[in-house]
């Protein structure tokens, strides 16, 4: 569930029910696994933020969509809204259909009426967003179960306004571990020359208003590198979880 760092070929399902190896093969979680996310579900902060995790949908597979909502549903960290801007093209209408399947007063959809590229379509999700805190998830990816928890909690315990974790990249099944991406403590010099960070960064709305706002499309490829920059030059305190809680699905159309 992302609380160690993972062995060779194997991933823990982000719904939390089963751990893969590398052969695709499903194990049931170990009891200590499911007291954890139970102690989660229970815990209870001096600050407790609403975090928005804002998701631009562009025609995402309906299978990799449903994945993604479901690994954010499934938080035991409750305190959550899932805004979706959806700018794909008329011929998949299977995205919306996906999301309105979806009966969860947590999701809030919202259908563009241009693909205005991907910095244009996270701003409208920016925009709409009424957390205090921000999480940025791709459409085709997952977040581990306890991801905002441990975002959370680097909040109320580090008083962090900027929090990042370690993330790992999988296949099109999310059964086949090809990378890992276990990161350094805040380094402003490696940041400058790579975009270390990239995967799961969460941030409070103050941080983004004093960094000048959302992404910006002159940087569109590379936007999420420019928003990082800017944040981490305004953030007060920046904080690295070292914990595997995001899965990056690694597929052609990625």
């Amino acid at each position: 569930d992302g609380e160690r760092r993972l062995g060779a070929g194997r991933a823990a399902d982000p719904a939390g029910r089963r751990i893969y190896g590398g052969d695709g093969v499903a194990l049931r979680p170990g009891a200590a696994a499911l007291r954890r996310g139970a102690v989660r579900r229970a815990a209870r902060f001096a600050r407790m933020p609403l975090v928005s995790v804002v998701v631009p949908l562009y025609n995402t597979p309906p299978k990799f969509l449903r994945e993604m909502m479901r690994s954010v549903l499934g938080q035991t960290y409750a305190g959550l809204e899932l805004v979706l801007t959806d700018a794909s093209d008329a011929a998949h209408g299977e995205v919306e259909k996906a999301v309105r399947a979806v009966r969860d007063a947590r999701v809030r959809y919202i259908r563009l009426a241009k693909n205005g590229g991907i910095a244009e379509n996270t701003n409208a999700a920016l925009a709409a967003a009424q957390g205090e805190y921000i999480a940025l998830l791709d459409h085709d990816d997952v977040l581990t179960p306890n991801a905002l928890y441990e975002a959370v909690k680097a909040v109320n315990e580090q008083g962090a306004d900027f929090v990042y974790s370690d993330e790992i990249v999988l296949d099109s099944t999310l059964k086949k571990l090809g990378e890992y991406h276990f990161k350094p403590d805040f380094s402003p010099d490696t940041l400058r020359g790579c975009n270390y960070i990239t995967h799961l960064a969460v941030f409070s709305r103050a941080l983004l208003a004093a960094a000048g706002g959302g992404e910006r499309a002159e940087f569109d490829g590379a936007q999420d590198f420019d928003l990082i920059l800017r944040l981490t030059e305004r953030a007060q305190k920046v904080a690295h979880v070292p914990k595997v809680l995001y899965w990056w699905r690694g597929h052609g159309g990625s």
